[in-house]
């Protein structure tokens, strides 16, 4: 039996581990019945993934995992990556958003965890991506977490600061290779909901999403607008909005039978011509020649 679907924005919970404050922006549970296609997140921010049930792939910095049960990842700053689901049995997936605090935020009151613990800082700043097998001690403590997030009982709000510091830190003690950070990072310039605005126009609307709509939500101009995209990813708007259609658009042209037509509607495009034109642009190749090339090699697999 499927359980209900959480998802609790703008928590305003920080967090401490070693000098580094971190601010959970989100909590989320919920089933995977279509495939998330390629995204990344902006500088500082990370996303923490634990597949209780269900089965799919994770196609993360261009290699592919398998993701059964138990599954446990980290995706960091600038990390793109794929989540697709098995139709027959979907994920279902805990997901917790945080962002590093810049500069020394936490620093003062910290400074003695400093000198015991900035092996735990230093692993979650050089380890953008990681992906491993949880112990088997998580999921009790995630389904206590929704189970307070969903109940909101009196001291629930501490018992969630507490084992998201728990979850974290039983998750990062999980790393074994440590690599290092994509990109330094920025001074925070967005407030909460702004930055879960930006987030989630390129992860959902990147079909129909305009500098102006976007500045709208945000209430900002749109220089300001355009400024702040560009000082979280390190991209323009444009290029932000074409990256989304352009990887929701490889998703369809792989996993699905849409017509190309279809597709180039679906992703934002008004003709088949400027969507091709846009695609062979992007990636070199054009959409046709893409999918063909695609289900020429699930051919070669199944014949293997």
């Amino acid at each position: 039996m499927s359980l209900p679907s959480i998802h609790i924005d703008n928590l305003d919970i920080k967090l401490t581990l070693d000098t580094l404050s971190l601010n959970v922006l989100y909590v989320k549970f919920g089933y995977f019945y279509r495939s998330m296609h390629a995204h990344s997140h902006s500088y500082g921010t990370y996303e923490l993934h634990y597949i209780p049930s269900g089965s799919g792939k994770l196609i993360a910095d261009g290699k592919s995992f398998d993701i059964t049960p138990g599954t446990l990842f980290i995706t960091g700053p600038n990390v793109v990556h794929e989540q697709i689901t098995n139709p027959d049995d979907p994920m279902a997936e805990y997901c917790i958003f945080f962002e590093i605090l810049p500069g020394d935020i936490g620093a003062t009151t910290n400074r003695k965890l400093a000198k015991k613990e900035p092996l735990l800082q230093q692993a979650l700043l050089n380890t953008p991506f990681w992906i491993g097998r949880e112990s088997g001690f998580l999921m009790n403590m995630f389904e206590v977490l929704a189970d307070q997030l969903s109940k909101k009982q009196i001291g629930w709000y501490h018992m969630v600061k507490n084992l998201l510091e728990i979850i974290l830190i039983s998750s990062i003690q999980q790393y074994s290779d440590h690599h290092i950070s994509i990109e330094p990072i920025p001074t925070k310039t967005l407030d909460d909901n702004r930055l879960l605005l930006i987030e989630n126009s390129f992860l959902y609307h990147y079909a129909s999403i305009t500098l102006e709509q976007l500045a709208d939500l945000l209430k900002l101009s749109p220089r300001q607008t355009q400024r702040a995209v560009q000082k979280q990813y390190g991209k323009s708007f444009h290029e932000m909005k074409l990256q989304a259609r352009m990887e929701a658009a490889s998703r369809r042209l792989r996993d699905t039978s849409l017509t190309i037509s279809e597709i180039a509607l679906e992703v934002g495009f008004t003709s088949l011509e400027q969507f091709s034109n846009a695609y062979k642009k992007y990636y070199g190749i054009t959409p046709s020649k893409y999918r063909k090339q695609q289900l020429t090699e699930t051919n070669e697999k199944a014949l293997s």
